[in-house]
């Protein structure tokens, strides 16, 4: 068993910390705002699950230490702001970037966390927190393939495959191309449920029909409750949409992909945004549609 931080304990992060602390791995909790981490201690309330005050703190005392945060600006921010913070934690460390930060980031933070004499591996996955719970969870790791082999036990207590793609920052590009798929299939179902509905078919109705033709994907049919209910629980706001799409346009320019379809595709978000619906979740683009 490994000893394991979690650096920013949202829904995936929570998720995950649940899943390792089940394993037997010993957990330690650390979030901006502390309230979040005591909240999931006291929900997951396992004797191997610790709450820690410091980013410090958390990777003195672990092996493995992976961080969820919104974007690679607050990721760097955390682990880069106080060089103190590097130099003084174990050098048998691997430090594991598993949120959607970007390949510029991911080079930045493989840049700084190696000239430290520590491990840094880029690890953005692609899933839920449906996903984590029942272990299907698929990892998009990069970086210096011991290394991933090493943590891949860690990652399997919530995954089904870790996936080794090359240098860090490879797997930020899978998941931007990944999320590219994601948040155009998400469009253009908001789209043809909009359609359908306006003209007289039952939203019900016309999912069905989707889960049962050819764009039946997985990201159709678990989004179903998304789409139809307002109330269900937020997976992932639009606004965070934007800042993938972002991101993904930003690659597309430093490789020279035109990428004409994110274009249009973020624009739809970007609307949404503005007519304040920037917090609710994805499938809610449809709503801004018939509004």
């Amino acid at each position: 068993m490994a000893k394991v931080a979690i650096l920013g304990t949202g829904k995936m992060g929570g998720a995950m910390a649940r899943e390792l602390a089940t394993a037997g791995h010993d957990v330690l909790l650390w979030n901006r705002t502390r309230a979040s981490a005591d909240e999931l201690a006291t929900q997951i309330s396992k004797p191997n699950v610790t709450v820690v005050e410091t980013v410090k703190e958390a990777l003195v005392q672990t092996d493995v230490a992976l961080t969820l945060f919104t974007d690679g600006f607050i990721t760097q921010k955390v682990l880069l702001s106080d060089p103190e913070i590097l130099k003084s934690v174990n050098k048998k460390l691997v430090i594991v970037d598993m949120g959607t930060s970007g390949v510029e980031s991911a080079k930045a933070l493989d840049l700084a966390i190696t000239e430290a004499g520590l491990r840094f591996v880029d690890a953005p996955v692609s899933g839920s927190m449906a996903t984590i719970a029942s272990h299907q969870l698929l990892v998009m790791a990069s970086g210096v393939e011991d290394d991933v082999l090493e943590i891949t036990p860690v990652l399997m207590s919530f995954s089904k495959k870790v996936a080794y793609l090359g240098h860090a920052g490879a797997g930020q590009a899978m998941k931007l191309s990944v999320n590219l798929v994601v948040h155009s299939l998400n469009a253009a179902v908001s789209e043809a449920l909009a359609l359908a509905k306006a003209s007289g078919i039952d939203a019900s109705s016309a999912y069905d029909v989707f889960e049962e033709s050819v764009i039946a994907a997985p990201f159709v049919k678990y989004k179903r409750a998304a789409f139809l209910d307002s109330q269900t629980p937020v997976a992932m706001r639009i606004d965070t949409v934007v800042k993938d799409l972002s991101l993904i346009r930003g690659l597309g320019s430093t490789t020279g992909v035109p990428l004409t379809a994110a274009w249009a595709v973020e624009e739809l978000y970007r609307q949404a945004c503005v007519a304040g619906l920037e917090a609710q979740d994805m499938a809610a683009l449809t709503r801004h549609l018939k509004k």
